[in-house]
Protein backbone atom coordinates (compact mmCIF):
# COMPACT_ATOMS: atom_id res chain seq x y z
CA UNK A 1 0.00 0.00 0.00
CA UNK A 2 1.51 3.31 -1.10
CA UNK A 3 0.06 6.80 -0.61
CA UNK A 4 0.62 9.45 -3.28
CA UNK A 5 -0.39 13.10 -3.58
CA UNK A 6 -1.85 12.91 -7.09
CA UNK A 7 -3.10 10.42 -9.65
CA UNK A 8 -0.19 11.29 -11.95
CA UNK A 9 2.30 10.50 -9.17
CA UNK A 10 0.51 7.19 -8.49
CA UNK A 11 0.62 6.21 -12.19
CA UNK A 12 4.35 7.04 -12.37
CA UNK A 13 5.05 4.99 -9.24
CA UNK A 14 3.09 2.04 -10.57
CA UNK A 15 5.12 2.15 -13.81
CA UNK A 16 8.38 2.26 -11.82
CA UNK A 17 7.28 -0.68 -9.66
CA UNK A 18 6.26 -2.64 -12.77
CA UNK A 19 9.69 -2.06 -14.34
CA UNK A 20 11.59 -2.90 -11.16
CA UNK A 21 9.64 -6.12 -10.55
CA UNK A 22 10.12 -7.10 -14.22
CA UNK A 23 13.90 -6.92 -13.66
CA UNK A 24 13.43 -9.52 -10.89
CA UNK A 25 11.17 -11.67 -13.14
CA UNK A 26 8.12 -10.75 -11.06
CA UNK A 27 4.92 -8.94 -11.91
CA UNK A 28 2.24 -6.90 -10.16
CA UNK A 29 -0.96 -8.79 -9.46
CA UNK A 30 -3.53 -7.40 -11.94
CA UNK A 31 -6.56 -7.46 -9.61
CA UNK A 32 -4.77 -6.55 -6.39
CA UNK A 33 -2.88 -3.59 -7.83
CA UNK A 34 -5.06 -0.55 -8.37
CA UNK A 35 -5.13 3.16 -7.78
CA UNK A 36 -7.78 4.19 -5.26
CA UNK A 37 -8.99 7.67 -4.42
CA UNK A 38 -9.29 8.08 -0.63
CA UNK A 39 -12.57 9.98 -0.70
CA UNK A 40 -13.69 11.59 2.55
CA UNK A 41 -15.26 14.82 3.80
CA UNK A 42 -12.35 16.94 2.54
CA UNK A 43 -11.58 15.07 -0.70
CA UNK A 44 -14.83 15.17 -2.64
CA UNK A 45 -13.79 14.40 -6.21
CA UNK A 46 -15.41 11.54 -8.11
CA UNK A 47 -13.31 8.53 -9.11
CA UNK A 48 -14.26 4.97 -10.09
CA UNK A 49 -12.27 3.30 -7.27
CA UNK A 50 -12.96 4.63 -3.77
CA UNK A 51 -12.45 1.47 -1.72
CA UNK A 52 -9.99 -1.38 -1.33
CA UNK A 53 -9.47 -4.48 0.83
CA UNK A 54 -6.27 -5.06 2.78
CA UNK A 55 -5.57 -7.69 5.48
CA UNK A 56 -9.26 -8.47 5.95
CA UNK A 57 -10.29 -4.83 6.25
CA UNK A 58 -12.28 -2.82 3.73
CA UNK A 59 -11.12 0.79 3.54
CA UNK A 60 -13.81 3.11 2.19
CA UNK A 61 -15.62 6.36 3.01
CA UNK A 62 -17.61 5.92 6.25
CA UNK A 63 -19.47 8.16 8.64
CA UNK A 64 -17.62 8.31 11.96
CA UNK A 65 -18.08 10.25 15.19
CA UNK A 66 -15.40 12.68 16.29
CA UNK A 67 -14.71 12.05 19.99
CA UNK A 68 -13.71 15.64 20.69
CA UNK A 69 -17.14 17.14 20.00
CA UNK A 70 -19.36 14.14 19.07
CA UNK A 71 -19.98 15.40 15.53
CA UNK A 72 -20.31 13.08 12.58
CA UNK A 73 -18.01 13.42 9.57
CA UNK A 74 -17.06 11.38 6.53
CA UNK A 75 -13.67 9.72 6.86
CA UNK A 76 -11.76 7.09 4.88
CA UNK A 77 -11.72 4.37 7.54
CA UNK A 78 -11.35 0.59 7.82
CA UNK A 79 -13.86 -2.01 8.94
CA UNK A 80 -14.14 -5.75 8.46
CA UNK A 81 -14.43 -6.60 4.77
CA UNK A 82 -17.42 -8.46 3.29
CA UNK A 83 -15.11 -11.31 2.27
CA UNK A 84 -13.87 -11.67 5.87
CA UNK A 85 -17.47 -11.67 7.18
CA UNK A 86 -18.34 -14.40 4.70
CA UNK A 87 -15.33 -16.47 5.82
CA UNK A 88 -16.32 -16.04 9.49
CA UNK A 89 -19.90 -17.18 8.83
CA UNK A 90 -18.52 -20.14 6.90
CA UNK A 91 -16.25 -21.06 9.82
CA UNK A 92 -19.21 -21.00 12.23
CA UNK A 93 -21.29 -23.05 9.79
CA UNK A 94 -18.49 -25.61 9.38
CA UNK A 95 -18.44 -26.24 13.15
CA UNK A 96 -21.84 -27.93 12.72
CA UNK A 97 -23.22 -26.56 15.98
CA UNK A 98 -26.84 -26.79 14.81
CA UNK A 99 -26.64 -30.57 14.61
CA UNK A 100 -24.51 -31.25 17.71
CA UNK A 101 -27.33 -31.65 20.18
CA UNK A 102 -25.23 -33.85 22.46
CA UNK A 103 -23.21 -30.76 23.43
CA UNK A 104 -24.13 -28.39 26.22
CA UNK A 105 -24.18 -24.62 25.82
CA UNK A 106 -20.94 -24.46 27.86
CA UNK A 107 -19.29 -26.93 25.43
CA UNK A 108 -20.34 -24.77 22.49
CA UNK A 109 -19.02 -21.67 24.27
CA UNK A 110 -15.62 -23.34 24.81
CA UNK A 111 -15.46 -24.15 21.11
CA UNK A 112 -16.69 -20.81 19.74
CA UNK A 113 -15.25 -18.28 22.21
CA UNK A 114 -11.61 -18.42 21.00
CA UNK A 115 -12.79 -17.68 17.45
CA UNK A 116 -15.08 -14.86 18.54
CA UNK A 117 -12.45 -13.36 20.85
CA UNK A 118 -9.90 -13.27 18.03
CA UNK A 119 -12.34 -11.75 15.53
CA UNK A 120 -13.55 -9.12 18.00
CA UNK A 121 -9.99 -8.19 19.00
CA UNK A 122 -8.75 -7.95 15.41
CA UNK A 123 -11.73 -6.56 13.50
CA UNK A 124 -13.52 -4.74 16.32
CA UNK A 125 -10.77 -2.20 16.79
CA UNK A 126 -12.01 0.38 14.24
CA UNK A 127 -15.69 -0.26 13.52
CA UNK A 128 -17.09 -2.79 16.01
CA UNK A 129 -20.62 -2.43 14.64
CA UNK A 130 -19.45 -3.96 11.33
CA UNK A 131 -19.08 -7.28 13.19
CA UNK A 132 -22.76 -7.40 14.18
CA UNK A 133 -23.84 -9.54 11.20
CA UNK A 134 -21.47 -12.37 12.16
CA UNK A 135 -22.34 -12.10 15.87
CA UNK A 136 -26.04 -12.20 14.93
CA UNK A 137 -25.25 -15.32 12.86
CA UNK A 138 -23.73 -16.98 15.95
CA UNK A 139 -26.88 -16.16 17.96
CA UNK A 140 -29.10 -17.56 15.21
CA UNK A 141 -26.97 -20.70 15.11
CA UNK A 142 -27.49 -21.07 18.87
CA UNK A 143 -31.22 -20.60 18.30
CA UNK A 144 -31.26 -23.40 15.72
CA UNK A 145 -29.22 -25.62 18.07
CA UNK A 146 -31.69 -25.04 20.94
CA UNK A 147 -34.68 -25.77 18.70
CA UNK A 148 -33.12 -29.12 17.75
CA UNK A 149 -31.93 -30.03 21.24
CA UNK A 150 -35.09 -29.22 23.19
CA UNK A 151 -38.25 -30.67 21.63
CA UNK A 152 -40.46 -28.17 23.48
CA UNK A 153 -38.88 -25.42 21.34
CA UNK A 154 -39.01 -27.24 18.00
CA UNK A 155 -41.96 -25.24 16.65
CA UNK A 156 -41.52 -22.12 18.79
CA UNK A 157 -38.87 -19.75 17.52
CA UNK A 158 -39.96 -16.82 19.70
CA UNK A 159 -40.12 -18.95 22.84
CA UNK A 160 -36.64 -20.28 22.05
CA UNK A 161 -35.41 -16.74 21.51
CA UNK A 162 -36.76 -15.66 24.91
CA UNK A 163 -35.13 -18.72 26.53
CA UNK A 164 -31.72 -17.85 25.07
CA UNK A 165 -32.15 -14.16 25.95
CA UNK A 166 -32.79 -15.08 29.58
CA UNK A 167 -29.66 -17.26 29.59
CA UNK A 168 -27.69 -14.40 28.03
CA UNK A 169 -29.02 -11.97 30.64
CA UNK A 170 -28.31 -14.25 33.61
CA UNK A 171 -25.01 -15.66 32.30
CA UNK A 172 -23.55 -12.99 30.00
CA UNK A 173 -20.01 -14.27 30.61
CA UNK A 174 -20.78 -17.55 28.82
CA UNK A 175 -20.10 -16.17 25.31
CA UNK A 176 -17.66 -13.40 24.43
CA UNK A 177 -20.14 -11.50 22.27
CA UNK A 178 -22.77 -11.63 25.00
CA UNK A 179 -20.32 -9.82 27.31
CA UNK A 180 -20.16 -6.87 24.92
CA UNK A 181 -23.95 -6.66 24.67
CA UNK A 182 -24.81 -8.70 21.55
CA UNK A 183 -27.69 -10.55 23.21
CA UNK A 184 -30.92 -9.29 21.68
CA UNK A 185 -30.73 -10.67 18.17
CA UNK A 186 -31.88 -14.26 18.46
CA UNK A 187 -35.05 -14.06 16.38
Amino acid sequence: MVHCRSEREAEALRAELHDRLAECHLELHPTKTKIVYCKDGKRKATYPNVKFDFLGYCFRPRWVKRLRDNTMFCGFNPAVSPAALKAMRSTIRDLGIRHRTQMTLADIARQVNPLLRGWIEYYGRYAPSALHPVLRHVNQTLLAWARRKFKRFAAHKIRTSRFLQSIAKNNAALFVHWRIGMTGTFA
